[in-house]
């Protein structure tokens, strides 16, 4: 009996261990040895392949099969809003290990965010290279004894100072990467959960967890920070998503790892089957393709990128410039987006800062196994901490170069995630303007210019979803904002194997995608923060309205209709609250009414949506209590650099008060201010069977435009590509 005990021990122990390693590289957020600070072949910029040394000593570019020039260790900071070095993080950990109570509490608190406290937006302004770098301050957030610590820095003076105790009966702040890794493995120290498992004919060696956020459904959720977690298997397949053990969750405390509850309601639905799961290329069936093969398609650059990348962070393209870095909780922050004028040489101002501020999740699925499900990706998860290393020739093209994000673990040690973000210029064969003129004028004239664009990337993968964002800079002034959706859906487990043997009275929450599994519909919504400066800080928000109007007899017109553009200054924040009417078409223009061109038009740029989604819950309900901020696709609030995020600074377990919808109530003057542009770009997802196993990715984008920001085209004399300026290729003989 003893033995058979001990052996039961052993076999729960290694498959522990099985699991946590499995988790470990299945989010891919602890570093391995490939991340350690050690290693010398690190470098915030590199080629996938072709790696060459540029003629600028600034530019982080390597020669093929050399070391790099500057690892991150031996990196230092140039611009006041470059991120935190391995250094500064290594002093801030410390100066905070000596300031009380975290002096003799070392081993009790997390470090939830170590990230730059940016300089006070004004003296960013001012400072220009080769000023003194502007005094460097970390913020850091805690939690201590169940309190959330906010604390400043002063990496000069080594000095906290400011520290402030928020409550957190409201909200905690960002999970850390160790939260989310010991919460899928620590229900295996339950036996009540082991044996559920076995009892559902699942081995413990074929378990895969998921940890969930909560969200925030009453008093329940109050006081102490929980998580649940829901299981698959891997057996027969590396997709496990698609193998749910469906109606069992586990609500745990993510801070004693002690299971709180269990809930198993799916004994009665069968675990789907393997087969057709797998999605790798070399597991595929050995048939033959229906298609005719692609070649493959690769655009050179034999003279080099057109780009250039100075002291790490600052890209300079084109017409265009701006400070770019990776970060924890956004993934991707574009900062101080600047264009030099073709008129005037002038390089003037576009936007202070972009990110992408909050993700909001909401499954519609009402049961108990589900309807909690309605995630923040980057105030639960962190966005930027799941951003994935990019693969070269398939992310990004060959021509890529790329950056590393550096970031901090849970005791505040610096590890990276490499080939965070790609920076390429793109050229799909689309045209940037044109003109050609009809034989019948006589003039054989035909004026055409490609369309190159710059592009920033990273993808996240959040779990099963993966999300592609890019920043796309173009010569004529427009930023194009473009989010991709691909990856695996999140599945449900059904009984039924055809949509004919369902009940109709039964709801399925979705669509039948395989042999007892179920696509549950959801909403994804993006949020991005958008600081326009258009020639400089003071802008208005103006919404000028398509509005028809009826001809008058006295006009002599056969018209009987026509439409004109009637433009509407916001005074306050709730002036400024959009929801899109394809009905009541508008255009929203973000205007600087100091500056006008030499006809008299106020300069500006104007927010261009694209293909969105709007949301539909009930706003009392308390997902969308939380997600106030997708309540409009448009809000403008005035610059505060306290308010960056949508759903507010500790999102998780919140309950939706302090977003974007409780600031904007506040109804604060918007009109010639410091403004900042809230969009959300929205997606409605009924899945159907092309997304099994794994989805083609689907994407929708806005753009920033210029409008009367230049005096005429930007691009009116940029020139064409001739036969001689291109190199000759020639295809490869066909067979």
């Amino acid at each position: 009996m003893e033995s058979r005990v001990l052996l039961r021990f052993i076999f729960i122990l290694i498959t522990t261990l099985f699991l946590f390693l499995f988790t470990k590289s299945w989010f891919n957020l602890i570093p391995d040895k490939s991340d350690l600070l050690n290693c010398s072949n690190y470098s915030p910029w590199c080629t996938s392949k072709n790696r060459f040394q540029s003629k600028s000593s600034n530019n982080l570019f390597y020669l093929s099969n050399q070391k790099t020039i500057k690892d991150h260790k031996t990196h230092i900071p140039h611009h006041p809003l470059d991120p935190l070095t391995i250094q500064e993080m290594n002093k801030a950990k410390s100066i905070l290990l000596s300031h009380p109570p975290f002096t003799i509490s070392s081993s009790s608190f997390t470090i939830h965010s170590l990230v730059l406290e940016e300089p006070e937006k004004e003296l960013v302004l001012k400072w220009r290279k080769g000023d003194k770098l502007l005094p460097r301050k970390a913020s850091i957030i805690a939690l201590l004894h169940g309190q959330a610590h906010v604390v400043t820095i002063d990496l000069e003076s080594n000095k906290v100072i400011h520290h402030d105790i928020r409550e957190t009966k409201t909200g905690y702040p960002t999970m850390t990467i160790e939260d989310m890794n010991s919460a899928a493995w620590a229900p295996l120290s339950d036996a009540n959960f082991n044996r559920t498992i076995v009892s559902r004919g699942v081995d413990l060696a074929d378990l895969a967890c998921l940890p969930l956020s909560t969200g925030w459904f009453g008093t329940k959720e109050e006081k102490r920070r929980l998580i649940k977690v829901q299981c698959y298997t891997m057996q027969g397949t590396i997709n496990f998503y698609m193998r749910p053990i469906e109606g069992l969750t586990v609500l745990l405390d993510m801070d004693t790892k002690q299971v709180v509850e269990i809930t198993d309601l799916g004994l009665d639905i069968p675990i789907p089957k393997a087969s057709n799961t797998d999605y790798r290329f070399s597991k595929q069936p050995n048939k033959p393709l229906m298609m005719r093969v692609l070649n493959p398609i690769s655009i050179e650059q034999p003279k080099g990128p057109s780009f250039v990348i100075e002291d790490g962070h600052l890209v300079k393209w084109a017409n265009w410039e701006f400070h770019l870095k990776p970060d924890p909780r956004a993934g991707v922050v574009i900062s101080q987006a600047r264009i030099r004028d073709s008129e005037t040489g002038v390089l003037r101002n576009v936007m202070y800062k972009g990110l992408t501020s909050e993700l909001f999740v909401p499954y519609m699925d009402p049961t108990d196994a589900w309807y909690f499900k309605t995630y923040m990706d980057a105030g639960e998860y962190g966005f930027g901490l799941q951003a994935m290393p990019l693969d070269p020739l398939n992310d990004c093209p060959r021509y890529a170069r790329y950056m590393d994000g550096v970031f901090t673990a849970s005791d505040g040690t610096p590890f990276i995630r490499s080939n965070m973000i790609c920076v390429f210029e793109s050229y799909a064969g689309d045209i940037g303007w044109r003109h050609a003129e009809s034989p019948i004028t006589g003039m054989e004239i035909r004026e055409v210019r490609p369309k190159v664009t710059l592009v920033v990337r990273m993808a996240a993968s959040v779990a099963n979803y993966d999300y592609i964002v890019d920043w796309e800079f173009q010569m004529d002034g427009l930023i194009r904002v473009k989010v991709g959706l691909s990856g695996i859906l999140m599945v449900k487990g059904t009984p039924y194997d055809n949509l004919n043997k369902v009940p109709n009275n039964e709801k399925l929450y979705g669509t039948i995608l395989s042999e007892n599994v179920v696509g549950v519909i959801h909403d994804h919504y993006v949020t991005f923060y958008l600081d326009m400066d258009v020639d400089g800080p003071e802008n208005s928000f103006v919404k000028v309205n398509l509005v028809r109007e009826n001809t008058s007899p006295e006009e002599g017109s056969p018209r009987r209709s026509y439409l004109r553009a009637d433009r509407n200054v916001a005074k306050t924040e709730k002036d400024a609250q959009i929801k899109l009417k394809l009905y009541e078409p508008s255009e929203f223009h973000v205007m600087n009414p100091s500056k006008e061109t030499r006809v008299g038009n106020p300069v500006g740029y104007k927010i261009v949506p694209s293909g969105t989604a709007a949301s539909l819950l009930d706003h009392l309900d308390p997902p969308q209590k939380r997600g106030a901020f997708t309540n409009n696709q448009i809000w403008v609030t005035p610059y505060n650099r306290s308010e960056q995020w949508a759903g507010g600074l500790f999102v998780y377990q919140s309950h939706g008060e302090d977003t974007l919808a409780v600031w904007s109530e506040r109804d604060q003057p918007i009109e010639n201010k410091d403004i900042v542009l809230w969009y959300t770009l929205g997606f409605h997802h009924i899945p159907c069977q092309e997304d099994f196993p794994i989805m083609p990715t689907v994407s929708s984008s806005f753009d920033l435009k210029p409008v009367n920001f230049f005096e005429s085209n930007p691009i009116l004399r940029m020139p064409p590509n001739l036969e001689k300026d291109l190199p000759i290729c020639k295809a490869a003989a066909s067979a």
